[in-house]
């Protein structure tokens, strides 16, 4: 009778989590206590995508083991239709969700609605990207990811022969042109004769379009790629190709020897200590502009991942002199003379860019020339 009993508990156990990981939502983190306060994460595509939301969602873990907290995971939520992100994140909110985290810009607005509603008080919303907050229950966070793409621009011209370097681009959006300018700033840094060349795929991840880009980008003669969108397609078609790339938004070298290093987050620099401060009532957002909490090199949000062989000694030791200046705040991307393609002035003689600024760039620096690929 008692063998007969563990066995119906077993497949009891089996049912019961394989009940939790459908309808798209799936449950993990430290969260063995049945009393563990839940985190709701909505990500806009799948947490083992190699890039963005794996990255996210590793933090977020760490983050959750560390605190004692358990995650309940929405995954292909798409930020362009607000009606999903909000019924997302309603979802979570009755499953028993305390803490909300929207993994992309287009959840912003959504979570916004809900945090200001007066409905859900007792929720805490934490949102990537955005400028969107309150004085309560809702915090913005980004990082000064500048320093990294800067970092790695050097890289990229260090390992050019051509001098003509290529950046798949999702949008003409702020957050994507501080990071197509401070790469290009960290390449001319190296080479002041280097050139950009940007294709915008308009769009935040797709494999198919950020492939055709990054072809588009060799065919016109680029010899190192980059890129801001979400997959790994484009440093599949340099390695195709035998050209050079970096990563982006995760340390996922699947280039082999053509990689040379990426520019990625550790989120749980962000999640780990925030977390506390929720469990211990001691969160509240800052309200600085643009954003509540806004991580560096220093605090560990952003990182740089390893040089790769193609990157020359002599390179790596002005890369990693420079890295350490930045984390002791010696120095700035966005400092100095510093003009936009159109000749306007993004930076004078003598100024440095606060946070708030750089989150007004509004094009690309001398040196890029940039098109724009319809979403098909």
């Amino acid at each position: 009778m008692k063998k007969l009993l563990a066995v119906l508990m077993a497949l009891a156990m089996v049912f019961s989590l394989a009940a939790c990981g459908g309808g798209g939502d799936s449950a993990e983190g430290g969260g063995a206590d049945a009393n563990a306060t839940k985190v709701g994460c909505i990500f806009i595509g799948s947490i083992n995508d190699g890039g963005f939301s794996q990255c996210m969602n590793e933090g977020l873990e760490k983050a959750a083991k560390e605190n004692g907290m358990e995650l309940v995971k929405k995954e292909n939520v798409s930020d362009s239709d607000k009606q999903a992100s909000r019924e997302a994140a309603i979802n979570l909110i009755d499953q028993g969700c305390k803490v909300i985290v929207g993994c992309s810009f287009g959840f912003g607005e959504p979570m916004k609605e809900l945090a200001d509603s007066g409905d859900y008080d007792e929720v805490t919303f934490l949102h990537f990207s955005g400028n969107l907050q309150n004085e309560t229950n809702m915090e913005n966070f980004f990082g000064s990811m500048e320093e990294a793409r800067y970092l790695s621009g050097m890289a990229a011209a260090s390992a050019s022969e051509k001098n003509v370097l290529g950046y798949v681009a999702a949008f003409p959006y702020t957050e994507v042109q501080i990071g197509i300018n401070a790469f290009t700033l960290g390449a001319q840094s190296v080479n002041p004769d280097v050139e950009v060349k940007v294709v915008y795929i308009n769009t935040w991840g797709d494999a198919e379009i950020e492939k055709a880009a990054a072809e588009q980008l060799i065919a016109a003669g680029c010899d190192v790629l980059t890129y801001h969108a979400d997959s790994t397609a484009t440093q599949l078609a340099a390695k195709d190709a035998g050209i050079y790339t970096t990563g982006w938004n995760y340390d996922n070298n699947v280039a082999g020897e053509n990689y040379l290093t990426a520019p990625y987050w550790d989120m749980s620099a962000y999640f780990t200590p925030t977390f506390k401060a929720i469990l211990d009532g001691n969160f509240k957002p800052t309200g600085t502009e643009p954003f509540s909490s806004y991580g560096s090199m220093a605090s560990g949000l952003i990182c740089l991942d390893e040089l790769g062989s193609a990157v020359s000694e002599d390179a790596k030791t002005k890369i990693k002199e420079t890295q350490e200046k930045m984390k002791a705040g010696e120095f700035k991307v966005f400092s100095g003379a510093i003009k936009y393609n159109n000749g306007k002035d993004l930076c004078k003689e003598g100024q440095t860019l606060t946070d708030k600024e750089v989150w007004s760039i509004n094009g690309e620096v001398e040196g890029v020339t940039a098109t724009s690929n319809e979403k098909k």
